[in-house]
């Protein structure tokens, strides 16, 4: 089970529009950056725009983010577009054969293991801001002149 790569392009769209915050950034640019389609993007700005993290405009091009980047963590990020995943990280099948010692106990013993996993996970992305990510991206490659992307 793995989390859907919209939560990356999430991260993707944002440190680009911070970093390109003085350009007005069309969705076709940034599905240029992210190597994806315009409609993927325009899908995951919604989400973005709907949680209050970005604003748009309709029939506007470009998306500015709504508050300073060092107050919207990867977990507002995860929350705003995982919306299938918010309740629970992990899925825990429930056809198991309650005539089995394992079917008829597996649910309760893992529920409680897959919570604090998923806790633990949360804790962690509330951590980290987009202002960090921004600060990683611009340490690994100095050259402002690629920026959006060249």
């Amino acid at each position: 089970m793995a989390i859907s790569s919209r939560f990356s392009v999430a991260v993707h769209i944002l440190s680009l529009l911070e970093i390109s915050k003085n350009e007005r950034l069309t969705s076709e640019i940034i599905a240029s950056s992210v190597n994806t389609n315009s409609v993927v993007v325009r899908r995951i700005m919604g989400m973005l725009n709907k949680a209050g993290i970005i604003i748009t405009s309709p029939g506007v091009a470009g998306a500015r983010i709504s508050r300073p980047i060092s107050t919207i963590t990867l977990l507002d990020v995860y929350l705003a577009v995982e919306v299938e995943q918010q309740d629970h990280l992990f899925t825990i099948h429930d056809k198991a054969n309650p005539q089995c010692l394992v079917g008829k106990n597996i649910q309760h013993t893992l529920e409680q293991r897959f919570i604090q996993a998923q806790r633990a996970m949360e804790m962690e992305l509330s951590q980290v801001t987009i202002e960090q990510i921004v600060a990683d991206l611009l340490i690994q490659d100095s050259d402002i002149s690629t920026y959006p992307f060249k």
